[in-house]
């Protein structure tokens, strides 16, 4: 009743997330499905009246009265034998069924023009954290590629934009794999590692390394995250040989976590050995 007059509504509104074994089903048994468990849900607004099912899809009205049913048919025609003489399926075309279809294809704006309008509160932000790497990052990250045996290789061949193997031979072999498999690029003086569609900075210098862990894992905006956090933190930003074991040692060996992620549960402890009983039933064990 709304201002003392009957006006027609919605009850409720519900859905249901399909089980691994009705995936395979086709549309007709996803529609007969559907109207069962809805039967099945809202059993207490239906028993012991009348009521009408209204639906786009005309072959539901052929669950009742199929003569030849299958397993499933068959399975639910039977499920629905307490609501016969009660429920009535009528066939609604889509382009004029706007009650249930205007719902899920055409959602209302939340304003106070919709009937279920919400006020949204407003959340001010207090404020805003931007981070930033400066020139000088990459100024030490191109003179510690200079240093390092395996840039320096690894520059004259991407410079030659051949292979060369004699030269690529006196690779380390973590940096002579990355190589065949085509995975660096230079680019102002600086190796960036590429991963399927995304490039990140190669370090070498162990001071940038710390740099970047630092402010993956022990920063303000990271947090001191877990482990596989902060290995997913790493991975988006930089690149060097054994990062995934040095992400891994350096987390462990961080004081904080290892204080704060105490382990829980019983503490291993030897076998305790069981004194031999007397008589029947003296000594009673449960596991």
């Amino acid at each position: 009743m709304i201002n003392n007059k009957p006006v027609e509504g919605p009850v409720c509104f519900i859905q249901i997330q399909i089980k691994t074994t009705e995936e395979r089903y086709g549309e007709s048994q996803m529609e007969f499905l559907c109207l069962l468990w809805a039967l099945e849900k809202l059993h207490y607004y239906l028993d012991g009246t009348v009521f009408d099912v209204i639906t786009d899809f005309k072959a539901v009205k052929s669950l009742s009265n199929t003569k030849t049913p299958n397993r499933n048919m068959m399975r639910w025609q039977i499920a629905i034998q307490d609501y016969r003489g009660n429920m009535t399926i009528a066939h609604k075309s889509g382009n004029i069924h706007k009650t249930s279809d205007g719902l899920r294809r055409w959602a209302l704006s939340n304003t106070p023009g919709n009937p279920a309008w919400v006020p949204q509160e407003e959340h001010h932000i207090d404020s805003i954290c931007v981070t930033d790497i400066g020139t000088e990052f990459f100024h030490q990250g191109k003179e510690s590629n200079k240093m390092d045996k395996s840039c320096h290789i690894l520059c004259q061949l991407l410079l030659k934009d051949c292979k060369d193997p004699p030269l690529s031979s006196k690779l380390d072999e973590i940096w002579k794999k990355a190589y065949y498999e085509g995975r660096f690029h230079l680019l102002d003086g600086i190796f960036y590692h590429r991963t399927k569609n995304t490039c990140f900075m190669a370090l070498t210098d162990i001071a940038l390394i710390n740099i970047i862990l630092h402010e993956c894992h022990d920063s303000v905006a990271a947090g001191h995250l877990s482990e596989d956090r902060t290995l997913e933190r790493v991975k988006t930003c930089s690149w060097w040989p054994n990062w995934n074991k040095d992400v891994a040692e350096y987390f462990q060996t961080c004081c904080r976590c290892q204080n704060g992620n105490r382990a829980t549960g019983k503490k291993f402890r030897m076998m305790i050995q069981i004194q031999e009983p007397k008589s029947p039933w003296e000594i009673v064990h449960m596991d």
